[in-house]
């Protein structure tokens, strides 16, 4: 099947020199990454696959045909052999004669687990039925932006019609219906009743498509989406005919800055139930539909298909700001519309919940959407959050097309109505049909959802958090990046040495994933070079939760003594540049309303005098009672601690060689000039260690646990507090 040269938009990427080595479950994951690679084709986490294979039964070893079917929660683009659920065909179909009707359709899904092949702990969706039904060996269930499209148009059916006849294709339609068994029944049902059916849409809904090989199914699902987006941008660029109504208002220029100076504000009031990572887009497509005229009614009337609104809710909170006034306002209008929307996503849980619904979940919006400036997401990570955003673009992707499809014609059939849903439950605007309130409750407070979320793995203690961390190129800033990470939070690594940000960057995305990290320069001493890092933390994560500085200054010279100008800078920077980091950032905390909490790096030097480092110790005093003044001065929303380490040499860039080799003299140790510099720490670090109570040397990472039990929610009653890490230092005892 050659259809290389009829794709316009999509591209064909299937290898057969790859596939020709797979056998048909690779055959399958193969396929389904293809069709995932391509947000065109479906979305992060929507649609499934499935294959029909012939395999021997390790009971009595006949050849059974098992239906692979991707497993409940698995997203195409990245799942492997092991995200599919396998079932007995034969067991499967055998369900139908122990199927009671669409009021019991929920039974059924108990039933799938007695149909698995060969122990296999996947979970099937709530879709294998409608795979499993289907007469075809390859099968492929999919969300395009087109093809959801013409499935959400009023006039669908009609146009579905068309595209059939123009391209060949024998697509058969079906009304809305909520996935499951009786979804799965009425595919069975149209493709019986439609000679030479070759694929069907799903009105609201999506598209289903198959093949009688892995590679036919890849090429007829590849060529059917292709041909409806020619279809509809053919239809979309007609004369006259102007996207969303054409622009209400124009895009700021400045709207990046906007965004930046409102996300913090944003994050809060969003947060007030339960804490959000954000995002920000401004993109062509973005930008275009909250700036145009039929924007707000539009987004009023939410999503229609159920992969779309499970992330987006209901609808996007739309902010009813000109971009023509000053973004002063836009608090007081983002409060103006929180209000509205929470009273509305409260009167929809109170219409719809019946006694045996679960309970109401957060009435905060997901998406949020400013005339001129863009659409800010969120989500409990980064990546969640970013998705729920590019789930909303697939969504205007959707209503563009339906607007294109209805250009120039007026109609007020909904096809989409059925046994499901009533006409008069359907609104339209602009020829886009949106799912029906009722619907939408069905599937967002669904039994089987609610199971679906509740096996999720627990949250960490502190997921939903960002951690600034100060100084964490190196040394206790690197293992408070790391730890920090393992722990759940988003991490923004911050240092002079921003070759030594970035490495630790790379090494926190190595433990937590790509999106949890980032890293960025900074000078403490320099106000403007905060505001720039804690700029780039917000924008990059929406917020900040914790704020960590291990970064500090150890003067030394060669013959022992501290001009005038290194007392200063050590002052500046031990002391004076703490201030300067808490000041900076308590705008963002106050800005965001939520609970918050700083750690700063003090020493035991604080309360030990002694000869020859008078300049780092008087500045350690101070600072160690800057932690209480900045308690007091920041209660009670933000907690304000520090740690106390005595000699911490691993790892810190204040032992450089010459200072090492320096302290190994005083002290009269052996001090080999041939070591390398991590055997002469060694050598030190241990000397020190035995002047404790422990005789244990202080790690970094002894110290990052202390500072990230002060700055989490352990501690949520403990601030003005400096914990020692010191290993039991008697002379440093407070007296």
């Amino acid at each position: 099947m050659a259809v290389q040269g009829q794709l316009k938009y999509l591209e064909d990427r299937w290898d057969e020199a790859v596939a020709s080595q797979m056998d048909e479950p690779e055959l399958l994951r193969y396929r389904s990454n293809l069709l995932g690679s391509d947000l065109r084709i479906t979305n992060f986490g929507g649609g499934n696959t499935s294959s029909k294979i012939d395999q021997v039964d390790p009971v009595d070893r006949q050849v059974k045909k098992i239906l692979w079917v991707k497993g409940s929660g698995g997203d195409l683009g990245s799942i492997q052999r092991a995200g599919f659920a396998t079932l007995y065909q034969d067991k499967l179909l055998a369900l139908e004669k122990a199927y009671r009707g669409v009021d019991f359709e929920d039974e059924m899904v108990e039933m799938y687990p007695l149909c698995t092949f060969g122990n296999n702990p996947v979970a099937a969706s709530i879709d294998t039925p409608l795979h499993g039904f289907l007469p075809f060996p390859h099968v492929d269930h999919l969300h395009p932006d087109w093809g959801i499209a013409l499935a959400a148009s009023a006039n669908g059916r009609i146009k579905m019609a068309e595209f059939n006849e123009e391209f060949g294709h024998r697509l058969a339609w079906l009304p809305w219906q909520r996935p499951g068994f009786e979804l799965g029944m009425m595919l069975k049902a149209i493709v019986a009743e439609t000679p030479g059916c070759d694929g069907v849409v799903l009105g609201g809904h999506g598209l289903f498509t198959w093949g009688a090989t892995q590679r036919e199914s890849y090429l007829s699902t590849l060529t059917i989406i292709d041909q409806l987006g020619q279809f509809i941008e053919r239809h979309g660029s007609v004369a006259g005919h102007r996207h969303f109504g054409g622009p209400r208002v124009k895009a700021r220029e400045d709207r990046k800055e906007i965004a930046a100076r409102v996300m913090p504000y944003l994050r809060g009031a969003v947060s007030r139930r339960q804490r959000w990572i954000g995002s920000f887009t401004d993109a062509e497509a973005v930008l275009a539909f909250v700036s145009a005229e039929q924007a707000e009614k539009l987004a009023q009337l939410g999503t229609s298909c159920p992969d779309h609104f499970i992330r987006t809710k209901i609808r996007p909170m739309f902010v009813q700001w000109s971009p023509e006034r000053d973004p002063a306002e836009l608090k007081e209008r983002i409060e103006l519309a929180l209000e509205r929307y929470r009273g509305e996503y409260a009167a929809y849980y109170r219409k719809h919940a019946l006694a045996d619904s679960p309970a109401a979940r957060d009435a905060s919006p997901t998406v949020v959407l400013v005339p001129g400036v863009g659409m800010f997401s969120f989500g409990k990570t980064k990546t969640e959050a970013r998705i729920t955003g590019e789930f909303y673009t697939n969504a205007i992707g959707v209503m563009q097309g339906a607007g294109s499809l209805g250009a120039g014609v007026s109609c007020t059939e909904i096809p989409q109505a059925g046994p499901a849903a009533a006409a008069s439950e359907f609104s339209t605007e602009s020829n886009y049909v949106a799912l029906p309130p009722g619907e939408a409750f069905r599937i967002e407070y669904w039994k089987l959802e609610e199971a679906k979320i509740r096996r999720q793995p627990p949250e960490k203690e502190l997921s939903r958090r960002v951690a600034l961390v100060v100084g964490g190129g190196s040394g206790i800033g690197r293992e408070v990046a790391l730890l920090a990470a393992e722990r759940g939070a988003h991490v923004v690594v911050a240092d002079r040495d921003t070759a030594g940000a970035e490495a630790v960057a790379d090494a926190v995305r190595a433990v937590a994933g790509k999106e949890m990290v980032s890293w960025t320069p900074i000078d403490i001493r320099d106000r403007a070079a905060i505001r720039k890092a804690l700029a780039h933390t917000v924008a990059t994560f929406g917020g900040l939760d914790i704020l960590i500085n291990t970064a500090a200054l150890f003067p030394s010279s060669p013959d022992g003594i501290i001009t005038d100008a290194q007392w200063a800078l050590t002052l500046e920077v031990n002391v004076t540049a703490n201030y300067l980091l808490a000041d900076e950032a308590h705008t963002y905390f106050k800005e965001q309303g939520l609970d918050a909490s700083v750690v700063l790096t003090s020493s035991a030097n604080a309360v030990v005098s002694k000869r020859g480092s008078e300049a780092y110790d008087v500045s350690k005093a101070a600072l160690s009672h800057l932690v209480r003044e900045l308690a007091v001065g920041m209660a009670p929303q933000v907690r304000v601690n520090g740690i106390s380490p005595a000699t911490v040499v691993k790892g810190s860039t204040m032992f450089p060689r010459d200072r090492v080799l320096a302290s190994l003299k005083k002290y009269n140790l052996p001090a080999d000039e041939e070591a390398t510099d991590e055997a002469l720490r060694t050598e030190l670090a241990r000397f020190y260690a035995q002047r404790t109570l422990t005789h244990q040397p202080i790690d970094p990472k002894d110290c990052a646990q202390a500072i990230l039990f002060l700055a989490g929610p352990a501690a949520r009653c403990t601030t003005g507090h400096l914990i020692p890490v010191d290993g039991g230092l008697v002379e440093a005892y407070l007296r």
